[in-house]
């Protein structure tokens, strides 16, 4: 099957939502229509455009939910890298509000802080240099929200780089552009 005007187009990702409507991952465009036609899934939002092949012509998947419920383990573990941190933490500055441009560990490395969730946040580049291997409170600043592990669906935002509009009610977050 081809995509109409996908030349030149990058790959599509649908959002695959549990049974329940709970989500559980982005897919590439065709592996969403191969679950479609597969009945192991149904469509919920179409991107406006179609596939086509010799005999039928289908709507691209955008969304879809799956038709039976798939037990999923809660205990993932999320990676701690630039990217999810700055999704945690709505890519600005714990300290002073700012665009984010880096990460902080609260508690330094160098004064035996880890690199978790709980000790790493995002920070503009002025409140990190003015910090350097300091605790907070010694560099007069304070953080606008204890850092923490994030949600299942920040995650998946995260990893996919944003979302779009018509995934929104399902993530329940604001859409992020991609």
């Amino acid at each position: 099957m081809q995509r109409a005007g996908s030349a030149g187009a990058g790959a599509s990702r649908a959002l695959v939502l549990n049974a329940t409507f709970e989500p559980l991952g982005i897919v590439s465009s065709r592996r969403a229509l191969l679950l479609v036609i597969g009945c192991k899934a149904e469509l919920v939002h179409s991107t406006g455009r179609v596939f086509h092949s010799s005999f039928v012509a289908v709507p691209e998947p955008s969304v879809v939910r799956l038709s039976r419920y798939v037990r999923v383990s809660h205990d993932r573990a999320v990676a701690v890298n630039r990217r999810t941190v700055f999704a945690r933490d709505g890519y600005r500055c714990q300290y002073c509000g700012g665009p984010a441009e880096s990460i902080d560990h609260v508690i330094p490395r160098s004064r035996g802080g880890e690199h978790s969730w709980d000790n790493v946040v995002a920070c503009c580049r002025r409140c990190n240099t003015h910090k350097e291997a300091r605790l907070p409170h010694e560099a007069g600043l304070s953080l606008r929200e204890a850092p923490a592990a994030p949600r299942h669906r920040l995650w998946l935002l995260a990893v996919s780089g944003g979302s779009r509009e018509d995934w929104a009610p399902y993530l329940g977050v604001e859409p992020l552009t991609a």
